[in-house]
């Protein structure tokens, strides 16, 4: 009786260690001082944050323009079309101060928790093989 109370503890802790992987793979990609000083930083450079587009891009500049500098990264969220989830997935890239080191698009995918393109491949796949077999 005893061990089976000892075994649910551990097997709770093995079953949370896939997502602490997941966490700690997506962390390397932010961390290798790849980032944007949001008080420096034009719209082209804006541009290069995963789901900011170039529209997005001219907000956070006339936000900042009207308002002055940000105190707090967090400040983003103060601008139109920048809530919390889109705050978390930009959070690991701004900085306050420093230079911009971000020069190339982060890719955004896998961020709607859509289908991933080996699912997207595979539905294409099935799809293709069923419209082939009905072409009489």
């Amino acid at each position: 009786m005893y061990f089976r109370i000892a075994r649910i503890p551990i097997l709770a802790i093995l079953s949370l260690l896939p997502a602490l992987a997941a966490r700690a793979t997506d962390a390397p990609e932010a961390a290798g001082g790849k980032k944007i000083n949001i008080n420096q930083a034009s719209a082209t450079q804006f541009a290069l944050l995963p789901r900011v587009g170039a529209k997005q891009a001219e907000r956070i500049v006339e936000y900042r323009k009207a308002h002055g500098q940000f105190a707090q990264v967090e400040e983003l969220m103060e601008v139109k079309g920048v809530g919390e989830k889109l705050f978390s997935q930009l959070k690991p890239y701004v900085a306050l101060s420093g230079p911009t080191t971000l020069s190339a698009k982060v890719s955004s995918r896998g961020t709607r928790g859509g289908p991933t393109a080996k699912k997207a491949s595979s539905k294409s796949a099935s799809a293709s093989s069923a419209s082939a077999g009905s072409g009489r």
